[in-house]
């Protein structure tokens, strides 16, 4: 009888989802996810629409040619990597394969989502960046159409296509997306909006979008962009963050911000025995 009863427990282990079945579950997400990778890669290629610049524009357009901060390298490291990291730390505690799974695609889709849209806006306004002089006239020597007195640049032609891409931010909406995801998930895992006036977890949400505001800050303090150009960026990050966020996650009054449950395909039909071992477990882990 105690070898009979072994066996029959031994199936409701193994019939618990792992992260191959849900990701197999969600893989057409999977597939948009690479479709976006392959337009952003796209609209980086592209030519951005060079925008008139006249001699009367060069004004506010002599700031000087400064290194980043903030590296292009560093933004998926802060508001990408990072988040992950807390993601799989609350996964070793919590042992929720949907919500890890749904963590990771939510902010992969926040991120690139955000990604091309930054990239589509850049190329349709061609807004040149503050320091645009210098990148048409390395040699500070400014060539003007007699007629139109349009700039006649004489530079990198790289560095001016780059030139040609001030707005939006694209480090600023990257790291309001990835961030703000995080602050959305850290806001449903610790019950911040309980409405029990625990100010210290108001503090926990609100300092990754602190370290957005600050890469953010440094666009300008680097003069890559105009104030609208960063908070615009800002905006249009935090927002598809909130969508994406809301699209794997009840909103993070609910309790402990668990995910909606998506059971496998196979599964729907009938209560099968994988329902009922999974929800027996879900049920001890929370």
């Amino acid at each position: 009888m105690q070898a009979s009863h072994g066996a029959a427990a031994a199936p409701a282990c193994s019939s618990l989802p792992t992260m191959r079945k849900v990701a197999r579950s969600h893989a057409w997400d999977w597939v948009a996810l690479l479709l976006l990778v392959a337009v952003d890669v796209l609209l980086n290629v592209i030519e951005p629409f060079h925008r008139f610049v006249g001699a009367g524009m060069m004004t506010d357009l002599r700031y000087p040619m400064k290194s980043n901060t903030v590296p292009v390298w560093a933004v998926p490291i802060v508001a990408v990597i990072g988040p992950m990291i807390i993601f799989v730390i609350i996964y070793i505690r919590r042992r929720n394969v949907y919500d890890l799974h749904h963590a990771i695609l939510g902010i992969l889709f926040a991120v690139l989502i955000t990604g091309v849209l930054t990239d589509a806006i850049k190329d349709a306004v061609g807004r040149p960046r503050p320091n645009f002089f210098w990148r048409c006239f390395p040699d500070g020597k400014a060539v003007y159409n007699n007629i139109t007195t349009g700039v006649i640049c004489h530079g990198d032609p790289s560095v001016i296509k780059e030139g040609h891409k001030s707005f939006p931010s694209g480090h600023t909406s990257w790291s309001f997306a990835g961030l703000g995801f995080l602050s959305w998930y850290l806001a449903g895992k610790i019950t911040a909006f309980d409405r029990r006036g625990h100010v210290a977890k108001l503090c926990v949400v609100l300092l990754p979008l602190l370290v957005a505001a600050l890469i953010a800050i440094s666009r300008v303090d680097d003069y890559w962009h105009h104030w609208q150009d960063v908070c615009t960026g800002g905006v249009l990050g935090l927002v598809v963050a909130s969508v994406c966020y809301l699209q794997f996650f009840p909103a993070p009054s609910d309790e402990k911000g668990i995910p909606r449950l998506f059971p496998l395909p196979e599964y729907n039909a009938v209560p099968s025995h994988f329902t009922i071992s999974w929800l027996s477990a879900a049920s001890r882990i929370y």
